[in-house]
């Protein structure tokens, strides 16, 4: 079935917080789970900047990040679309609170390895909880709430980004490293509780489906299937995957390289990175915010809206390639940050409004496996750029110059739309 939101009257913000009781506590979750999982990154790549001294040390790290979850999303859509996805998201944080905990057996130069393996391991586990959690959004939703909570739900991800880093920075380079894995911990624990007091509707009619891995397997391949019957879904499903490529994922690790290389606050750049990330995240979340307010939830407007949010992007990342200021980088990390934002919440609305809610697991899990083996490849290219006779500055600009193509291929299917349509 396909949920047609254009026709639905949009619910506000706070409307949707006050009356609907499910959605508020997978909020509460989110926002205590992302804020620990900011912090996290924030102490991760500065533990490994300064146990290394290694450009592509950092960039591997953000490649292990990355690929774990890539190898993982075939199963967790299938297992997304087939499972009480309440039950999966409160066993995945039991988990990564336990994995995180032992960060803290990371001490010294040889034990990168050990970051390395229970980085991977967190990851993986969180590849079965982001299809599940995106694909419970429409058995949360009353008519007309879908549109919104998208929005606030990848606004949240934003302010935690910024808040989360921010804090990260500050605790990381004030009182050094370790605390944060502590409250990482903490909040996925904090997390869980908060969405066991989720109730949910009746449960959808693959939970009683046959649970072998033969039946497993033909439900993946049906997924597979239904993108390529569809290649317009598989096109906006694509997009995560395309700007991370060419920009977004490389320029986390150009972000580090800056604060530990060029604009160094506190021990080992913590505070100028957890601003650089912080003020991306504040980008990512005023951005689709106040975009939806003259989008609304209208396909064809979002679709335009989405080449401005490209056209942002460039922007922001050819400011930050002289590399004038620190100031001047931060502003730019917001220019990044919005355009960033409204490519993401966007493409994730037009999925929801346009794919069949029988397989929604599945094309959410295969487009953040796009996205994994998408930023796994950027963040080692650039980690080894990084540790090459190229400049800091000359890498952005490569950056800059590619994340043209995604933005003119999109461009080029929106004219394409309209001349159809008319």
């Amino acid at each position: 079935m396909t949920v047609n939101l254009a026709s639905q009257t949009a619910v506000g913000y706070t409307d949707l917080l006050r009356h609907n009781r499910n959605f508020r506590f997978l909020w509460f979750g989110q926002i205590v789970s992302l804020l620990g999982d900011w912090f996290n990154l924030v102490a991760s790549a500065a533990l490994v900047g300064m146990l290394t001294q290694s450009g592509l040390a950092v960039g591997s790290l953000f490649v292990v990040r990355m690929l774990a979850p890539f190898f993982i999303s075939p199963v967790a859509g299938v297992v997304a679309d087939r499972y009480n996805r309440i039950q999966i998201l409160i066993a995945t944080d039991t988990v990564r609170a336990a994995v995180v905990l032992a960060f803290l057996l990371v001490r010294d130069a040889g034990d990168v390895w050990l970051l390395y393996v229970l980085t991977a391991a967190q990851f993986s586990v969180s590849g079965f909880f982001y299809p599940a959690r995106n694909a419970i959004l429409p058995e949360l939703a009353r008519e007309g709430e879908l549109g919104a909570m998208n929005a606030i739900s990848s606004a949240t991800w934003s302010t935690m980004l910024a808040l989360g880093a921010a804090l990260g920075g500050l605790v990381a380079g004030a009182w050094g490293i370790y605390p944060a894995f502590v409250l990482d911990t903490v909040t996925f624990l904090l997390s869980a509780a908060f969405l066991m007091q989720i109730r949910m509707p009746a449960a959808p009619a693959t939970l009683s489906a046959d649970k072998s891995i033969a039946a497993s397997l033909r439900q993946y391949i049906d997924g597979m299937k239904y993108l390529c019957k569809h290649p317009n879904i598989l096109f906006i499903a694509s997009q995560k995957a395309l700007f991370s490529l060419c920009l977004t994922a490389g320029f986390q690790v150009v972000m580090v390289a800056i604060s530990q290389r060029v604009f160094t606050v506190g021990e080992g750049g913590g505070i100028s990175m957890g601003l650089m990330f912080g003020l991306t995240g504040v980008g990512t979340g005023i951005g689709p915010i106040l975009a939806r307010k003259l989008t609304g939830d209208d396909g064809p407007t979002l679709r335009k809206a989405i080449i401005v949010g490209y056209f942002l992007i460039v922007l922001g990342s050819a400011a930050t390639a002289p590399l004038l200021s620190l100031p001047a980088v931060l502003l730019a990390s917001i220019v990044r940050g919005v355009g960033g934002g409204i490519v993401w919440v966007f493409s994730t609305q037009l999925l929801l409004q346009n794919v069949s809610r029988s397989v929604h697991g599945r094309v959410f899990a295969t487009e953040f496996m796009f996205f994994y083996l998408a930023s796994a490849l950027a963040s080692g290219v650039v980690g080894s750029a990084l540790d090459s006779s190229l400049s800091i500055g000359g890498i952005i600009w490569s950056m800059t110059v590619l994340s043209l193509v995604p933005m003119t291929l999109w461009t080029l299917s929106v004219v394409r739309g309209n001349r159809k349509a008319g």
